[in-house]
């Protein structure tokens, strides 16, 4: 996947947790939990669903790599 197919991917998941976020809005080192409110299960439920769309199992251990979009295009290209 590329960055712009990354980015389509998480903002269509995010719509399905936190319809209200605006993933556009948030600068590519921002933390995602906090520049869009996501609560513990929300950010659970959005690394969840990234791993079903992608089919990566994605171990808990990795979701602090997720906290930023820098992070989370880094994780989903390798």
């Amino acid at each position: 996947m590329n960055d712009d197919e990354i980015r389509a991917l998480a903002a269509e998941v995010l719509a399905g947790i936190a319809p209200e976020a605006d993933l556009a809005s948030v600068g590519d080192d921002e933390d995602l939990r906090e520049a869009l409110d996501l609560d513990s299960m929300d950010f659970l439920n959005f690394v969840i669903a990234l791993g079903q769309r992608t089919g990566r199992k994605i171990p808990e251990a990795d979701t602090r790599r997720l906290f930023t979009m820098s992070g989370l295009l880094a994780y989903l290209r390798a």
